[in-house]
């Protein structure tokens, strides 16, 4: 049977989440946007909270929280600020790799300094040339010995002005596209790591965004998380994991966002009545209500598959895709319920709603999710109905009449059913010849 509820524990950890968000973030989240700062007391309040990297498992000294619970976690921080909830959240995308990988040795030295030493960790695909192509990395990585050597930039890392380790994906060649893919834990502190100013955003200021260079830096082989060829295929088992958590920002910001809305709504007054009594402000809200639970659920059942080792890829999509779009949505309709004042900084939907524009373009943009769902559709989805060339679609016979009429054709063209021992020699209403009808097995 299926079970919607959240466990005690999951409740408690909800309402920590909501109480740290709403006394924490939510104060200083305006300040801090306006700064285009990101503000470390608050990420390292996070971490005495148990809410950063709260994923880790138990065997390298984390609290082993599940995906479903980080996907708790994170919307409730997100409601308050979804920039901050970015950062919060950076850590785990950025360790998520060498969870994933065979390194045992790298898992044992690394994940406990993240677990209990405050140690930030940040993900770096990206690069001034490319984003969601990630077949299309350029930063090299040389063999030497048994090391690599690194040189190139990655761009758009968020955290990576703070993080002490940075998951980096390189490549052999970029002609070998996701053949020569390979990657790397490397430590921010190490020669030739060269990181580069806070880059300056529409939205999301609350978390920081920087270039990382790389000059000759030297990986020692105990920090090779990927081998050339398999850095590919770690990267979009990252994503599988992580994507359902950017959905959770969406639903946290539109839930945020309708719940402003719902409050402008019943204390604005127009026309002689509240906002919210007339149909039309009434039907927004609506709209915006369902979109915010769809999503949810969309992020929790994405994040219950990776929870239960199922290949939640497609999932993940869905609920990125979705909830995404749908915060963008939701975001601008309650600003349209604001009206001018919506449009202002005085009140908070502005600053929502330059945060979520991001949502629809990292890790992976909606158009990107889009491909991946029709590549799914085209070669692995299976159908529960009959191909349209099995289907007889009886309408001029009773199926009595029809197994006594001897046989059955449907034109693969047209759909025309014919009856009678063999095909006709010529469809009456296409003009293909009989050899495109294909005889229909009734008897089942």
């Amino acid at each position: 049977m299926l079970n919607f509820r959240l466990n005690a524990e999951q409740h408690a950890l909800q309402q920590k989440a909501r109480k740290f968000a709403l006394e924490e973030v939510l104060p200083v989240a305006w300040y801090y946007d306006e700064k285009d700062e990101i503000p470390m007391e608050i990420i390292r309040k996070a971490f005495d909270a148990g809410i950063l990297a709260s994923d880790i498992p138990k065997l390298y000294g984390g609290k082993g929280l599940s995906l479903v619970d980080s996907a708790l976690i994170t919307e409730e921080v997100a409601a308050a600020c979804p920039g901050l909830a970015t950062s919060i959240f950076d850590s785990s995308l950025g360790m998520e790799p060498l969870l994933l990988s065979d390194n045992e040795g790298a898992k044992q030295k690394y994940l406990p300094k993240i677990a209990g030493e405050f140690k930030l960790a940040a993900f770096a695909t990206s690069e001034p040339t490319m984003g969601s192509d990630v077949a299309g990395i350029r930063c090299m990585a040389t063999a030497d010995g048994d090391d690599f050597i690194l040189n190139g930039t990655k761009y758009w890392i968020t955290n990576g002005g703070v993080a002490d380790y940075v998951t980096v994906f390189a490549t052999i060649n970029p002609k070998d596209r996701h053949k020569g893919i390979c990657a790397f834990l490397i430590e921010t502190e190490w020669e030739g790591v060269n990181i580069g100013r806070p880059i300056p955003k529409m939205g999301q200021r609350c978390s920081n965004t920087v270039g990382v260079n790389f000059k000759n830096v030297r990986v020692p082989k105990e920090n090779i998380l990927a081998l050339p060829g398999q850095g590919f295929v770690l990267a979009m088992k990252t994503f599988a994991r992580t994507r359902p958590i950017i959905g959770s920002f969406g639903v946290g910001a539109a839930r945020a966002a309708t719940e402003y809305a719902l409050d402008y709504a019943k204390k604005r007054r127009a026309f002689g009545m509240e906002l919210g009594a007339f149909q039309a402000i009434q039907f927004k809200l609506a709209e915006m209500f369902q979109k915010v639970e769809t999503s949810r659920l969309l992020t929790w059942k994405a994040a219950w598959e990776c929870d239960q080792n199922e290949d939640g890829r497609v999932s993940a999509s869905i609920s990125k895709l979705y909830a995404t779009e749908t915060a963008l949505e939701v975001v601008n309709e309650a600003l349209q319920i604001f009206g001018g004042y919506g449009y202002t900084k005085m009140f908070p939907v502005e600053k929502l709603l330059r945060d979520v524009r991001l949502l629809r373009i990292y890790e992976g943009t909606s158009e990107v999710q889009r491909v991946i769902l029709a590549d799914y559709l085209l070669k692995e989805y299976t159908s529960s109905l009959p191909p349209l060339e099995d289907l007889p679609l009886h309408r001029d016979l009773s199926p009595a009449e029809v197994q006594a009429a001897g046989g059955v054709w449907r034109c693969r063209i047209c759909g025309h059913v014919h009856y009678g021992d063999s095909a006709p020699e010529e469809c009456p209403y296409c003009f293909f010849p009989d050899k495109v009808f294909k005889e229909i097995d009734v008897k089942n």
